[in-house]
């Protein structure tokens, strides 16, 4: 039996269809038309379904389930909330219903699929309670207890990328400020690059974005890192003293076995490894004792499509 994995982004859908052993076979893809709303992204997502169905010859009958992840919450009742969507309690689970009658349907936070992809197929699979972390655009969160994604009794937990660990510089999308997401994203090495350089210090950082500091991304400042360039010195010296102080809060509340940190700013692994353990240990309740594994997210851009595939598996 094949299910279908669909990940909803903020500006593309990817689809794929997985097999039993969480191999994508065939995939399909369409941009999110936020503009366009809620109505016709579901059109789109049926479109593409349809596709990969018809053009690698499926058998509906052969396909158990679709599964979604979505860059928000799903509720009890099915409503969903997806603040970069614009969906503000749409009728999600019914309206899949709708579309595709003769399938399973689950859906779940876009983070958390990721994370029972990696404990099914990836860098957490020998750990039954495990955490994922998505450093990207934002900070998202997974957990998994027992094999299972934990999202709370009203499907809004595991937002670990709002934990408030500090006082911020600015005000998070969620509207407070102090949020692990403001410290420790690419949005926030990005912002707190700009505001050093806003304030005179020099760095190779401006030859890289031509002078321009609209034009910075995180790569630029881990490769000045790896230059020793002042300015990225002390911003990832930031970065990772908040990163150790969001995964020590999850290490004493929760006491995981392993956690995975994803996203695109992981690529950089040798850096934000390179000595965080420790930096963690000296945040923790109990600092003589073992604490859980810190690695780097393995399945990549697939973890959505894999994840999202297997709900309710």
């Amino acid at each position: 039996m094949y299910r279908i994995g669909v990940d909803v982004g903020g500006t593309g859908i990817k689809v794929g269809i997985v097999n039993e052993l969480g191999d994508i076979l065939y995939r399909g893809t369409c941009v999110t038309d936020v503009e366009g709303g809620f109505d016709k992204i579901i059109s789109d997502i049926k479109t593409v379904i349809e596709n990969i169905i018809e053009e690698n010859h499926i058998k509906q009958e052969k396909i158990k389930s679709i599964g979604f992840g979505i860059p928000g919450y799903i509720d009890r009742h099915g409503k969903a909330n997806c603040v970069n969507l614009n969906w503000k309690k749409v009728d999600f689970i019914q309206k899949l219903k709708e579309n595709f009658p003769q399938f399973d349907i689950f859906a779940d936070n876009d983070a958390t699929v990721a994370g029972l992809a990696e404990s099914k197929f990836g860098s957490t699979k020998e750990h039954d309670t495990s955490v994922v972390l998505t450093l990207g655009t934002g900070v998202g969160g997974a957990i998994i207890i027992n094999g299972r994604p934990f999202s709370g009794v009203h499907g809004v937990g595991s937002e670990i990328g709002h934990m408030m660990i500090g006082d911020g510089d600015y005000k998070c999308n969620c509207g407070n400020t102090g949020c692990f997401e403001t410290f420790c994203s690419a949005t926030a090495i990005i912002k707190y690059t700009q505001k050093l350089l806003e304030e005179g210090n020099q760095s190779s950082i401006l030859d890289m974005c031509d002078g321009d500091i609209s034009n910075i991304n995180a790569k630029m400042v881990f490769d000045a890192y790896n230059q020793n360039d002042e300015v990225a010195i002390l911003v990832i010296t930031r970065f990772k003293s908040y990163l150790a102080r969001g995964i020590a809060n999850i290490v004493n509340t929760i006491d995981p076995g392993v956690i995975a940190i994803g996203g695109g700013v992981s690529k950089s692994e040798d850096i934000i490894l390179d000595g965080l353990k420790e930096m963690v240990r000296n945040h923790l309740v109990y600092k003589e004792e073992e604490f859980a594994d810190i690695v780097i997210a393995t399945l990549g851009n697939d973890a959505g499509i894999i994840g999202a595939a297997i709900l309710g598996q």
